[in-house]
């Protein structure tokens, strides 16, 4: 059984899980995406998104494959549901990558684009490196992982961004193939250790609802009220055809949200 996340995956010899990255070869679990890079570039913090961590900074984005979530509305549906072109890179080959790129203003290394914690074990090897450069680690998640393997990664990380796809477990189990709790927790969790910051995609007719907002805004504000929110537009993708957010419901999402949050913001307008 992998037990890196949730789905705990029992997995029969040449099995892969869930997530398609994790897979039993002759009874020792093979990380399958180990060091395979799909996607690099130097971002702003901004596009993480991060709005209140090291503003105006840039950061070296990496991203491989593979996903523990199924989520029908996937932005990133490219490589985190496929298996897509790779350049195969180490650990140390990345952080000094993001060291040579301090002179255009970066200031670390980002786990972002597909799901980066089933390459649990290169995300913390590249970390661990980054933290004794002195540059600065970012995850950006699903946040749908186990406690333990979190407590492992948290000392090393310096900001996250979670993805918080709804506030309800059906949500969840419809439309994500996961469940709420797991995430919640983990927000939490992290809260203790780094910066944080959450994004929830909202859907028409799926998870915009006021009531629904105000619950986990609510929430969050019971974490910390500075926890920057980030209420963004969904536009059409992948398995689910809903139309593009109403920016009007936007504002009126962020207003919602507001009222228990200091830091709101509205984005993909």
């Amino acid at each position: 059984m992998c037990e890196l996340c949730p789905q705990a995956c029992r997995l029969v010899e040449g099995q892969s899980g869930i997530c398609r990255a994790r897979r039993n070869d002759g009874g020792d679990l093979a990380t399958l995406n180990y060091g395979e890079v799909s996607a690099l570039a130097l971002d702003p913090i901004e596009k993480k998104p991060l709005r209140n961590y090291y503003p105006g900074s840039m950061i070296l984005s990496m991203g491989s494959w593979g996903c523990n979530l199924s989520c029908r509305f996937c932005q990133n549906w490219r490589i985190a549901q496929n298996r897509p072109p790779v350049n195969k890179m180490t650990a140390r080959e990345l952080v000094e990558l993001a060291g040579q790129a301090r002179a255009d203003g970066n200031i670390g290394l980002a786990y972002t684009y597909a799901e980066p914690l089933v390459c649990y074990e290169f995300v913390k090897e590249c970390a661990e490196l980054c933290r004794a450069a002195g540059l600065k680690n970012v995850l950006v998640s699903n946040g749908y992982i186990n406690k333990e393997p979190l407590l492992a990664l948290a000392p090393l990380l310096d900001a996250a961004n979670i993805d918080l796809k709804g506030w309800t477990d059906g949500f969840y189990y419809t439309m994500c193939g996961g469940s709420l709790e797991p995430v919640k927790e983990n927000i939490k969790l992290l809260a203790d250790y780094c910066h944080v910051e959450v994004t929830t995609l909202i859907i028409p007719g799926h998870n915009d609802s006021a009531k629904e907002m105000a619950g986990l805004a609510a929430w969050l504000a019971n974490i910390d009220m500075g926890i920057p929110l980030h209420v963004n537009r969904y536009f059409p993708c992948y398995k689910l055809a809903a139309e593009a957010t109403p920016r009007e419901k936007l504002y009126e999402l962020e207003a919602v949200a507001k009222n228990f949050l200091t830091n709101v913001y509205t984005g993909n307008i």
